[in-house]
């Protein structure tokens, strides 16, 4: 039963994690540069593979994208561990998956992002990694 709760924890933070982010994406300007003039010029900056599309766009297209990454893997993960934890702990695949993505995101937020962010990866990715174990031994 903790390895269920744990699971359900990890997945609750990093789906709440990608919800606070598309909020922050699409209705907020935290995510902005805060200088104009970055966001003026990424607004006219086409990328080479085509005229139509700015690095504006890229930068919430990305984001925007990158946000429900994170609710699904939250989703997905709290529904099998609510309604099947049978059928996810008999998973290595969908287990080791979600490992080796949370791992994935907490070395990119160590490397790339604030340690507020990275503290909360951590913290997720060890409720998936104590379920785990406990579901080994």
């Amino acid at each position: 039963m903790i390895a269920q709760y744990l699971w359900e924890t990890g997945s609750v933070i990093i789906g709440l994690a990608g919800l606070s982010h598309l909020r922050a994406t699409l209705g907020t300007t935290q995510l902005f540069p805060r200088d104009e003039k970055v966001i003026a010029d990424m607004k006219k900056a086409p990328l080479q593979m085509t005229e139509k599309l700015t690095m504006w766009k890229c930068w919430i297209g990305f984001n925007a994208t990158h946000s429900s990454g994170a609710i699904f893997v939250g989703i997905i993960n709290f529904y099998l561990a609510l309604r099947n934890f049978a059928f996810l702990s008999s998973s290595q695949f969908l287990l080791l998956l979600t490992l080796i993505t949370m791992g994935f995101y907490v070395w990119v937020a160590r490397k790339y992002w604030f340690t507020p962010v990275f503290v909360l990866l951590t913290v997720a990715w060890a409720c998936f990694i104590a379920s785990y174990l406990l579901l080994m031994i």
